[in-house]
């Protein structure tokens, strides 16, 4: 298996996640347009958290992102910022997503897993049920 190994001063740690969002009544609005804007805003905001995202993909109704973490992130407050922020932008930017969802752009929750820990099916199940 190979990891992303991180190192501070006496500590070597590879907290690797997997987030998985959907938008407000999993409305289908991300084109790859918006997904396109939505990875390079995650990028931002995730260096401003001392996080880095790896990978954003997604469907018109949810985005899935992977990206790793220092032991210490808040990651209540990371994804919360990263939510809020991509919401107000997206939909500032795109027009047509604050006509269909004048208020927020995502639900209120999300799935969060550390990746190995979750199978492939149990992300399936969990986004066709949100």
């Amino acid at each position: 298996m190979n990891y992303d190994l991180q190192t501070g001063s006496h500590t070597v740690y590879a907290c690797q996640y997997h987030l998985v969002t959907v938008t407000k009544y999993r409305t289908a609005l991300l084109s790859g347009k918006v997904l396109n804007r939505l990875e390079i805003l995650a990028h931002d905001i995730a260096a401003d958290h001392g996080c880095e995202v790896s990978d954003v993909n997604g469907e018109a109704d949810h985005v899935h992102l992977l990206f790793s973490a220092e032991p210490t992130t808040d990651l209540t407050e990371f994804i919360n910022h990263l939510k809020g922020v991509t919401s107000r932008k997206l939909r500032q930017e795109y027009t047509g997503l604050k006509q269909r969802l004048p208020k927020a752009l995502w639900q209120p929750g999300y799935f969060l897993c550390t990746t190995g820990q979750v199978t492939l099916d149990d992300l399936r199940e969990y986004v066709e049920n949100q």
